[in-house]
């Protein structure tokens, strides 16, 4: 007796020997449809992490802003090496809501006050290229209750200072402090 292989495993390797270009074609499909849906999912992210790195290139900005003013006097009546004497105290007046801004300053550089930097606008800080497509507003305005609104009957105690950075998305981050007359 003669020991053969079963026909029916032969015939299984001969039959199995690549795929259809129909198999081909309906892989190709499917592939090109799941690449599409994945693909369609991960642009809206990709878009919102740009915008957050703005948003901290916003935060950067206006946080050195905000140290470079708040370094600076209250007022330009006060005594600028932090005297005993101050505006709105004794003969010397603090300077009044409508006066507001430079003193006299030609340049950024110059101002000496917190008042000065009342409505600077980007070109007077002179942005480098780190920062193009941001604009910068800063106000500065007289609060004496701490609310938020701006007065004009109190302008020896505190002082509000805004500032308002527009990223290149047109999202507006506001920053706020005080500065106190001490």
């Amino acid at each position: 007796m003669l020991y053969n292989t079963p026909p029916t495993l032969v015939t299984a390797f001969k039959k199995k020997q690549g795929f259809t270009l129909i198999e081909v074609i309906i892989g190709i499909v499917t592939m090109s449809i799941a690449l599409s849906i994945i693909t369609s999912l991960l642009l809206p992210t990709t878009e919102h992490s740009a915008e957050q790195f703005h948003q901290i290139r916003a935060a950067e900005l206006g946080q050195s802003l905000m140290n470079e003013i708040v370094g600076k006097a209250f007022d330009e009546n006060s005594n600028m090496t932090g005297g005993k004497i101050r505006c709105g105290e004794g003969e010397i007046s603090c300077t009044a809501h409508a006066n507001l801004g430079p003193d006299g300053e030609a340049s950024v550089e110059q101002y000496n006050d917190v008042d000065d930097y009342h409505g600077v606008v980007e070109s007077d800080l002179a942005l480098d290229n780190l920062y193009s497509g941001f604009t910068v507003s800063i106000s500065v305005c007289n609060d004496s209750n701490y609310d938020g609104v701006c007065t004009t009957d109190d302008i020896q105690t505190a002082k509000l200072i805004t500032i308002t950075i527009t990223d290149s998305f047109g999202n507006p981050i506001n920053f706020a402090t005080y500065r106190t007359n001490y």
